[in-house]
This record gives structure tokens, C-alpha cells and sequence, in this order.
């Protein structure tokens, strides 16, 4: 039950009777209206631009049609009031029993209050992490994985067919990198000496892949050449790096429905493909391309390249596809996997990438454009960096990892809940500061504590019923008399659970998971407003002491409460607290 459509269809629905009565034009069109909520509480319940959005083709005044609306709308039972404010926008006041039927609803649809038909089951690819595969996550990489993660399950809560995928970057030569660093380790579990060249990986993560090859071959790689061991180790390398990964993706509660792997798009013909498929389309050339901003000409070398014509779709120079020396550029693998993306069926695809890679987002817009026929959206989400603190100073390096803060380091310290809320306490674009300190507090502050605080809270107000002989399954607190939950502060909670099924849309529609975050940090705001209420006004108490019916409804409004927090946490990848430690 989304009230904000309700009330928009109302208004729609009385538009066109404003038509047939004459009082409006035909041929107005009503998409641009909207039913949301005021800016300033204190002005309703909800404001519509109506009236601002048809006065000029309606040729009319927006105060005329905003007059004539408002009175229209006040005949239905669920107004009590409809103002016309400045130029003329409506603000609507709705009747009590309107909140109050939000309780009943949340009680009998359970966490599916709040599903979303937005997706209509369109399919979504979600890429996200998609490391590469030469070590294990970092920091950076835990916020893209979690991002990438709760934006995968909010659109599969707003209907769509999504699809959760990692892509290896196994096909390059930081590869070949990663099968020489794990050399040097297996020669080290031989008992022979080593030293790390600049280059290569020197994180302790190795050690045991190293003696896993001993393992593995005995002595059969001592005191040979790259050329007999180089590939083999390469594939085995690469294999123990994922299993790391997806053991470090577990720990954080991520599992991926796809791994896709570079390497698969050699030597098989889709990179071939998928640049057939641009030459097709007039979109492959050889040219020479012009000098890089910020070079001066006589240090530019001019020379004729196979290229991508990606500024016919909207990329600021095109795209170099083959070297010089005929080998592929980065770039044109990338192609074929998207084009693969595309020919597997997707409706919208997504790529989650790091901040260092916003260069890369008109290229491959560009190519998803041109693959697709511009039938196929991309839509490309850069996380942005964390600054990790402890004891107020930046959290220092992992001597495992060698050079940076794993993921492991971080889920080790606070758990992964703490790691997967306070990730999305930023829109992905925005820094973010992770204090290990504070990210621990018990207090307001900690979004986190406070959202499950009020889980928490709920669940002791179920065991005090319980305890006090009333019943408290959702069947029987949906059928309570909810007309009882008159004070403003119950109904200010009742409206706030209200926006749960418009802000599940409009997160969707957006892309923008962080949104859930925030709509639960302030319900738990509202629903601690009303438990710190109720201990200075007793009628507001949840368990009224010799009242069942009143409890009864009272508790259902909490219930209600603990419902969607614990489908938005659901969306977040965060367990509900039953009780506080």
C-alpha cells in the first residue's frame, strides 16, 4: 500500500472529472504531477503540484485550478483538509484512520510491505567489486561491495530480476605479476631466499599459496625458466586469489549469482564479436587520433590506430581498440564483455567501479550504446574513497596485506553489520570517514546502534507482553482497534512508516541504496521520540498495565515498526538486534 500513489491517483482521477466537467482542457497531461511530501511538516500531509504543472497549457491561473481541486478533493473521506499556498501549490491534510490502516497493512504483508512493482521484472545486471584477482579486498573494495550488494537487493525489493556479478580481471599482465610473486614464495617454502622486486606482490597473503604449490609440484618449478612454469602458475594462483576473495565477500555477507572471467573472452572469438558488431554499424576505423590534453605537439607521436568511434555516442575523443603491435588495448575486452552483457538478455546493466575509474565511464556508456543500439541503459556508480581512523589517527596498513587495509581487517574489528551500515551512511559518491571508535559507540551518533537500538527495543516491549499474559502475534495486533493511536507522536511514526513503499521507489528509480539508510535512522528517530514520550506521559506506554485493547493496538504500532526496520536492514544486508549488549 503506497499512500503517496493512492492520494496521486485521487488527484488524477479528479482531474479528469475537472476535464469532463469543463473545467479543464482536454489533453493535459498528468504524469508530471506528483503527491509527496512538504518540505515543511507543519503545512500538511502531503502537497501535489498540480495546478503549478497544468496552468500553462490549461491556459488558466494555477490558483484558479488549485481553488477548484481543493474542493473536489475534500468530498473523499480520506481529506479532512486541502489549502492552496503561494503561486499554488495544494496541501493536503489526511484523516487519522488513513495512518492508522498503515499498521494493519504493514502487520499483514509482513517485510513484504513496501515490495515494489517498479522493477516489472525487468533484468538487471549489478557488476560490483570485480578485483582484481592478485590479492586480497581492500578497504575501498569492501564500500563498492557493499554498495554494489544492498543496491542488488534493493532493486530485486522493487521488482526486479536482478542478477549479482564479479568479473575477473584474470586476462592482463598484472597476472603474469601475481604468478611470479607466488614463484618467489614457493622457492621460499623450498627454503631458498628471496627478494621482491619492485613490481611484484609482497604481502605475507602469499606465504601460504606458495607452500599450497609446493604442495601441489614438489620441487618440479625450482630452477626453471618462466616458460615452463609461468602459465601453470598463473592459473593456480589465480584460483587460490578467488578463493580468498570469495571467503573475504562471505565474511561481509556478499555472494555473487555470476564470476566472469576475462581470460573466457580470449582465444574464443568474442572479442572479435563484439568489434565485428561496431565495424557493422560504421563505428570501427583506423585513424590517427589528436594529441592528449596538456601535451605539447612535438612530444606527441602520431600513428594510425584501429579506433572506436565512441563519440557518436557521446565520449569526448574516440577510443583506441588495438595496439600498434596488434594486441588488444584494455579496453576492447571490456567491450566484449559488455557486448556479451547485452546479448545475454539484460534490460539495464550497472557497473559499481572506485573513484580511479570515473575516466573510464563515458567510454563505456559510449559502448554499451553502441552494442545496444542505445536500447540497453548503463549506469556506471563510483564509490568513493574511506579514511579509516582509530584513537583519532588513520588507521595504519596491514602487515598481511603488505600495503593496505583488507576488508578482512575491517569485518574483524566491528563485524560485518557495523561494516555494511556505516558504508552506506554516504551517498557512494561522497568520502567517508570510518572511525572504529565510533563506529562502536551506543549512542545516537552511531547510526548503526540506533537503528537496531529500536529493533531491539520492540522486541523487549513483545517479551513484556508476553510475559503479562497479552497476545501479540500479527494477527491478532492487526485486528486490534488501531483507531486508539490518536497523539500526534503516534501518528507522526504511523506516517513515517507510511514513506517506506514511495522511498523504495524512489531509491530504485535513483540507484541509490544509502537512501534505506537514512529512512531508517530517521524512523528509529521517531519511534525513540515516542518510547522517550511515553516515559514522562504513561498513556503513551506501549503496554498499558490492566488495558489489553489499548496494548494491543499500541504494541501493533511497534511491531509495525520493527517490521520495516527489519526490511530495510534486510535490503542493507543487516541482521535486526532482538536484544542490545
Amino acid at each position: 500500500m503506497n499512500i503517496f500513489a493512492q492520494i496521486r491517483e485521487l488527484i488524477t482521477t479528479t482531474l479528469d472529472t475537472m476535464v469532463q466537467d469543463g473545467t479543464l482542457p482536454d489533453g493535459l497531461n498528468f504524469d508530471p504531477i506528483t503527491a509527496e511530501p512538504p518540505r515543511d511538516a507543519a503545512h500538511g500531509d502531503m502537497a501535489t503540484n498540480a495546478a503549478m504543472v497544468l496552468a500553462k497549457p490549461a491556459g488558466m491561473k494555477p490558483r484558479d485550478i488549485a481553488d477548484a481541486l481543493a474542493a473536489k478533493l475534500t468530498s473523499d473521506a480520506r481529506i479532512t483538509s486541502a489549502e492552496v499556498a503561494g503561486p499554488g501549490f495544494l496541501n493536503l491534510r489526511l484523516a487519522p484512520s488513513v495512518w492508522q490502516a498503515v499498521a494493519k497493512t504493514v502487520l499483514d504483508e509482513g517485510t513484504a510491505f513496501g515490495r515494489g512493482t517498479v522493477g516489472n521484472g525487468l533484468k538487471v545486471n549489478v557488476e560490483y567489486v570485480s578485483a582484481n584477482p592478485t590479492g586480497p579486498l581492500h578497504v575501498g573494495h569492501t564500500r563498492g561491495a557493499v554498495f554494489g550488494d544492498a543496491l542488488a537487493s534493493l532493486l530485486d525489493f522493487a521488482g526486479f530480476d536482478v542478477t549479482r556479478e564479479y568479473y575477473i580481471n584474470d586476462g592482463g599482465a598484472q597476472v603474469d605479476v601475481l604468478a611470479r610473486s607466488v614463484y618467489l614464495r614457493y622457492q621460499e617454502a623450498h627454503g631458498q631466499e628471496v627478494a621482491f622486486p619492485d613490481g611484484t606482490y609482497p604481502g605475507d597473503y602469499l606465504i601460504e599459496v606458495g607452500e599450497a604449490l609446493k604442495a601441489k609440484v614438489g620441487d618440479d618449478y625450482l630452477d626453471k625458466g618462466e616458460q615452463y612454469w609461468l602459465e601453470d602458475v598463473r592459473t593456480f594462483a589465480t584460483e587460490k586469489m578467488m578463493d580468498l576473495i570469495r571467503s573475504d565477500l562471505k565474511a561481509l555477507g556478499v555472494e555473487m549469482d555470476v564470476f566472469y572471467s576475462e581470460k573466457s573472452l580470449y582465444g574464443t572469438g568474442l572479442i572479435e564479436a563484439a568489434l565485428k558488431d561496431l565495424k557493422d554499424k560504421g563505428l570501427i576505423y583506423e585513424g590517427v587520433l589528436e594529441p592528449p590534453k596538456g601535451k605539447k605537439p612535438e612530444d606527441w607521436e602520431p600513428r594510425e590506430q584501429t579506433l572506436f568511434r565512441s563519440t557518436d555516442h557521446g565520449d569526448d575523443v574516440d577510443r583506441p581498440v588495438m595496439k600498434s603491435d596488434g594486441g588488444w588495448t584494455y579496453f576492447a575486452p571490456d567491450i566484449a564483455y559488455h557486448y556479451d552483457k547485452v546479448q545475454r538478455g539484460f534490460d539495464l546493466l550497472i557497473d559499481v567501479f572506485g573513484a580511479d575509474h570515473g575516466g573510464y565511464v563515458k567510454r563505456m556508456k559510449a559502448a554499451v550504446s553502441a552494442l545496444s543500439d542505445g536500447k540497453v541503459p548503463l549506469d556506471i556508480k563510483l564509490t568513493q574513497l574511506v579514511k579509516l581512523f582509530k584513537n583519532g589517527e588513520p588507521f595504519k596498513m596491514s602487515k598481511r596485506a603488505g600495503t593496505f587495509v583488507t576488508l578482512r581487517d575491517v569485518v574483524d574489528q566491528v563485524g560485518p553489520d557495523v561494516t555494511r551500515f556505516v558504508m552506506l551512511t554516504r551517498k557512494n559518491d561522497a568520502m567517508l570517514d570510518f572511525d572504529f571508535d565510533k563506529v562502536l559507540e551506543q549512542s545516537r551518533e552511531n547510526p548503526v546502534f540506533y537503528v537496531q537500538y529500536a529493533h531491539a527495543r520492540v522486541a523487549s516491549v513483545l517479551r513484556k507482553a508476553a510475559d503479562a499474559g497479552i497476545a501479540t502475534d500479527d494477527a491478532t495486533l492487526a485486528a486490534a482497534d488501531l483507531s486508539l493511536l490518536d497523539h500526534d507522536s503516534e501518528l507522526l511514526l504511523l506516517r513515517k512508516l507510511a514513506e517506506w513503499p514511495r522511498l523504495v521507489e524512489t531509491a530504485a528509480r535513483t540507484n541509490e541504496p544509502h537512501r534505506v539508510a537514512f529512512y531508517l535512522y530517521e524512523l528509529a528517530g521517531d519511534f525513540h521520540g515516542l518510547w522517550n514520550k511515553g516515559n514522562e506521559v504513561t498513556s503513551l506506554r506501549f503496554i498499558q498495565e490492566g488495558d489489553p485493547a489499548t496494548s494491543q493496538a499500541k504494541i501493533a504500532l511497534a511491531r509495525a515498526t520493527a517490521i520495516v526496520i527489519a526490511a530495510g536492514l534486510g535490503i542493507l544486508g543487516v541482521n535486526p538486534a532482538e536484544e542490545m549488549r
